[in-house]
């Protein structure tokens, strides 16, 4: 019995590290990511998994207008902005 115990140890371990090092970095950074599309707002200037910078125009359930620099606009999912560079001011409730 204690053979068997020791043959299971290593892979318990390895499964362990695994998940220290791989599965919960990558939730937290997933669990980011999703809270950061949830909370864009208009005027936010971003930029898109694919390079676009521009500021958001309008939002909606699953997608976002985008403002581009040249002034065109574009729609593009929610989950095709990649990060926000600057957030837009709040408003001051008077």
């Amino acid at each position: 019995m204690p053979q068997g115990l020791g043959g299971i140890l290593p892979l318990v371990l390895m499964f362990v590290l695994f998940y220290f090092l791989l599965i919960r970095p990558n939730q937290k950074r997933q669990k980011a990511v999703n809270l950061m599309q949830s909370s864009l707002k208009r005027g936010d200037k971003v930029v898109t998994i694919g390079g676009l910078h521009g500021t958001i125009d309008s939002i909606e359930d699953a997608t976002a207008i985008i403002k581009a620099t040249d002034g065109s606009k574009l729609k593009f999912e929610r989950s095709a902005i990649r990060e926000v560079k600057e957030s837009a001011p709040e408003k001051e409730l008077v």
